[in-house]
């Protein structure tokens, strides 16, 4: 045992740190919610930033203002519920509905395996943008990087320490470039609160919101740090302080990266300059700041897939890992050959575009699915035992899970038939 400050005693194991004192290591929290911010900031969060800033200007701000909110509510609530109940989600929906976990657990691997390809092919670009190598070379290389941190003894500890370093990395390089593009920080702050909202691109501004909310908390990323501290050891009625915590504060990290990126892309709008529609990101960092600009949109790019190719890896891989001993037994071995089968689909096929865009849309059906049944379980004795779950986030997940549940169903039923054009 290993005395950690004055008041945090925990063991010095490694996958499962079990909690003696109801204190815990605030690195260990800190480490989760890098997990589920990190694993949130990939290829298509820098995308998606910066085409919503060309579209909508400074009032992109309200977009990520509103998203922040549904966000909150609904990683709130799982991440709870996750605590409570000492379950992982598969688990707990077996419980609301036998059943009713494996369905969930196949959405969540095979949307986490579809974007993962997606994660990968983004760090061999940066890789690419640095060092002027094939891209196939590059996510080969970067898959290598992240089956080390899970060969690690202390494989847990290792994935908090490596999203935790690496997404300090994207926010000061990211807030390097925002103020070298000078952008309108006051008319930002202004129609964060006051877009320039019309009826004719009312309906631009909700599906943006959508997509916000499903890149952040929508497929496994919600539940990247909820299974990390039940992994820990950080569950229970007693632990909520710091679930409430750790759960917020990965939200917020999510969003400090993304109104960054919002304020550097603006500030390359605003100057009147026209974003490169193959690669916006990577245009709106070397419009900003040059050669080296670009160089530091490398470094992002790279850091934001990697971290999001292990997170993918890890939470999809704990949707299974309770089905069967042998699963658990082996899950750091599943987790690699998660990253692997991921880099070699890349290479061989490169990004299976239909296949993509089919499970995109499932993944937008994840969330309402997933928050929907904790939800049930939360106001379930058997489940939660004599937790009471406030009214207020229970309304508030009802909110998310209606939005969600429509938009995702008009995406869903809008691209099927294209695959088939």
């Amino acid at each position: 045992m290993k005395r950690i400050r004055k008041f945090w005693t925990i063991d010095a194991g490694g996958e499962g740190e079990s909690i003696v004192k109801k204190r815990f290591n605030w690195s260990l929290l800190l480490g989760a919610a890098f997990l589920m911010a990190t694993s949130s900031i990939g290829p298509g969060f820098l995308t998606q930033t910066t085409v919503f800033t060309a579209q909508f200007a400074a009032s992109f701000g309200f977009v990520i203002l509103a998203s922040i909110l549904l966000d909150i509510g609904a990683q709130l609530n799982i991440w709870r519920i996750i605590a409570v109940s000492e379950s992982r989600a598969q688990d707990i929906a077996n419980k609301v509905l036998p059943g009713l976990g494996y369905l969930l657990a196949f959405l969540v691997v095979l949307g986490g395996l579809a974007f993962n390809i997606g994660n990968i092919g983004g760090a061999g670009l940066g890789f690419n943008v640095l060092f002027g190598v094939d891209p196939k070379i590059g996510a080969v290389i970067s898959a290598l990087v992240a089956v080390g941190l899970f060969l690690s003894k202390e494989a847990g500890k290792a994935m908090d320490r490596f999203a935790l370093v690496l997404g300090f990395v994207m926010i000061g390089l990211t807030l390097y470039v925002m103020f070298t593009s000078a952008p309108p920080v006051g008319e930002a702050v202004v129609r964060s609160f006051v877009p320039e909202m019309t009826a004719e691109n009312r309906a631009g501004f909700f599906m943006a919101i959508v997509t916000l909310v499903g890149g952040t908390v929508g497929g496994y990323i919600t539940f990247a740090g909820g299974h990390r501290l039940l992994d820990a050891g950080v569950k229970g009625i007693e632990a909520l302080p710091e679930v409430n915590r750790s759960s917020i504060s990965g939200i917020l990290i999510t969003a400090l990266m993304r109104y960054i990126l919002f304020l550097a892309a603006l500030g390359v709008v605003a100057a009147g300059l026209t974003l490169d529609e193959a690669n916006p990101p990577a245009s709106v960092f070397q419009l900003a700041a040059g050669e080296i600009g670009y160089k530091v949109f490398g470094i992002v790019m790279w850091s934001a897939a990697v971290t999001s190719v292990v997170g993918a890896a890890y939470t999809s891989v704990s949707f299974i890992r309770t089905f069967s001993k042998a699963l658990n037994r082996h899950h750091r071995g599943l987790i690699i050959a998660f990253i692997i089968l991921s880099t070699l689909v890349f290479v061989t096929v490169g990004r299976p575009v239909k296949t993509l865009i089919l499970v995109g849309a499932l993944n937008g059906l994840i969330l309402p699915i997933a928050l929907g049944i904790m939800l049930i379980a939360a106001h379930r004795k058997s489940i939660v035992g004599n937790y009471k779950h406030p009214v207020w986030l229970t309304v508030f997940g009802v909110l998310v899970v209606i939005v969600m549940s429509y938009l995702g169903g008009v995406t869903l039923f809008t691209e099927l038939p294209k695959l088939f054009d």
